[in-house]
């Protein structure tokens, strides 16, 4: 009887368990909490540190840029867990391709400021499809989800879809030497300022067909 009663406990601890790893079928972790493994930082590499298995950016300028051997991605969805403090911005990046310095001349920037100076707030393709009202608050985690399919991009904060925006057909480029449009990269994140320090962890992608 004893062992009837633990085989079914152990059955049971074996179903809550394999739950998120169902729920997260087909993701995979692009940060393992602990080494810069995968990742390659742009100028200012000290403004990157690692912390209770969290990549924390706070200092000047630097862009930290996937390098693994997942990238290229065209058509996926990413999410992160994201942790600001008062007053900071950052971003998110797809699309991109890797540069030593300066702001990433490829690719989408998906904003992250609850409460900085610039008004372009939280979730926001920056200087496309811009969010004026934050979704998130600071020293709380938020959930950043970012879908890209064909010229089709969705950004989700904690589930709320705060941008849903269609690339035009033969866009072309702007003339300010950026070059904002869809196209196979890998994703960067931004350390935006010295008194910006803002917390990522959770980071995983998955490629879609």
């Amino acid at each position: 009887m004893k062992k009837v009663v633990l085989s079914v406990v152990a059955l049971a601890l074996l179903s809550i368990m394999t739950v998120p790893i169902c729920a997260e079928e087909g993701w995979v972790s692009l940060f393992d909490g602990k080494s810069f493994a995968g990742w390659k930082a742009s100028e200012n590499k000290d403004s990157w540190k690692i912390i209770d298995g969290q990549l924390v950016c706070h200092g000047p300028r630097s862009h930290l840029f996937y390098d693994g051997e997942l990238k290229p991605f065209k058509d996926f969805e990413f999410k992160a867990e994201v942790m600001t403090t008062p007053g900071s911005n950052s971003g998110i990046y797809f699309s991109t391709r890797f540069q030593p310095e300066g702001w990433p001349k490829y690719g989408y920037e998906v904003q992250v400021n609850n409460t900085h100076t610039d008004p372009k707030k939280t979730g926001g393709l920056y200087g496309v499809s811009d969010v004026f009202e934050a979704p998130a608050k600071d020293g709380k985690w938020f959930e950043m989800h970012i879908a890209v399919q064909g010229k089709h991009v969705t950004v989700k904060v904690d589930g709320k879809t705060v941008v849903d925006y269609t690339e035009p057909a033969g866009k072309e480029p702007p003339k300010d030497g950026f070059v904002r449009v869809i196209s196979e990269g890998t994703f960067a994140l931004q350390a935006h300022d010295p008194k910006s320090e803002v917390h990522y962890k959770n980071i995983r992608v998955k490629k879609l067909p």
